[in-house]
């Protein structure tokens, strides 16, 4: 048995998805099913129980699963250990960022980090908010980046920033001169949101509902990029994140309005495993997140 087996095998029991666990593993979901059997011949003994309709270990498959994970964590720790010893902060890190995070936030905190760290491959995978859970949970991500965190019990979650909610709109908007707006200048506005399932605009729904302004949506997007074209031919208004318009203010093809004197705030956070070793890299990336902040441009 070789360790990589082992971790196939717990991502096939987490995931419970031989496609998920192909996935994770960069092979495809038939070898995944040969190790199973593999694994099975060389135990001699069924680790699944293939009379459920659900996927469900056995209780032999349910020890195997328990010792191999404490097998793994404990060759983590290992790998971690020699490169602490070593000083040395290499490797890859996987990073499962939403698109407004990994576009507008990220890249200061990137730039600075390969250049004290050079020998860092960071990679970057954008994804919707409840895909950058699932990608940190199952390990196909090392860490996520998200907005208005949600506390998870597998999870540790890390504030590193906030960013101003304001009102966003095109300059030849009714509301446009304005230098400041209330909650309940906003009543009766047509708006372009987010869809349903998205943090921000889950927070943004609750922020208007509890001050009773009722308004039009005309438009929903799942990301801010798209949000931000309706927002340019004047197709309504929006209440969006002040750094991710910073450039379309600059060029004056929208303009971003102060809420309530600014003080709704998007909170954003790191995720990762409760249980996950954090390389010398990661942690380095980690501790640079949370004590650097860096203006955004």
């Amino acid at each position: 048995m070789h360790i990589q087996n082992f971790k196939t095998f717990c991502d096939l029991v987490e995931t419970k998805s031989f496609s998920k666990a192909a996935r994770l593993n960069e092979v495809t979901q038939s070898a995944v099913s040969q190790q199973l059997k593999a694994m099975e011949s060389h135990y001699d003994m069924l680790i699944i129980d293939r009379n459920q309709k659900k996927f469900r270990l056995t209780p032999q498959g349910t020890v195997l699963y328990s010792t191999f994970k404490e097998i793994l964590v404990l060759y983590e720790k290992l790998n971690c250990e020699i490169q602490e010893m070593r000083n040395i902060v290499s490797g890859t890190i996987q990073i499962s960022t939403v698109n407004s995070i990994g576009l507008h936030e990220l890249p200061p905190y990137l730039k600075s980090f390969i250049k004290d760290f050079p020998s860092v491959n960071a990679r970057v995978e954008y994804r919707r908010a409840n895909l950058v859970y699932e990608d940190v949970l199952h390990g196909s991500a090392d860490i996520g980046l998200v907005a208005f965190p949600v506390n998870h019990k597998e999870l540790t979650t890390i504030n590193f920033a906030q960013d101003e909610l304001v009102v966003a709109m095109n300059p030849e908007h009714s509301l446009a001169n304005k230098k400041t707006l209330s909650i309940s200048d906003l009543r009766g506005e047509e708006f372009i949101s987010f869809e349903r399932d998205i943090p921000t605009r889950k927070a943004t729904d609750e922020m208007l509902s509890n001050a009773g302004v009722d308004i039009s949506v005309v438009m929903e997007f799942d990301n801010v990029e798209t949000v931000k074209r309706a927002l340019e031919i004047n197709a309504g208004i929006a209440i969006l994140p002040r750094h991710t318009v910073l450039n379309e203010t600059e060029r004056k093809q929208l303009v971003a309005i102060q809420l309530d004197n600014g003080i709704h705030v998007r909170p954003l956070a790191i995720i990762h495993k409760k249980n996950r070793i954090l390389t010398p890299a990661l942690r380095s990336f980690v501790e640079l997140m949370k004590n650097s902040p860096i203006e955004v441009h």
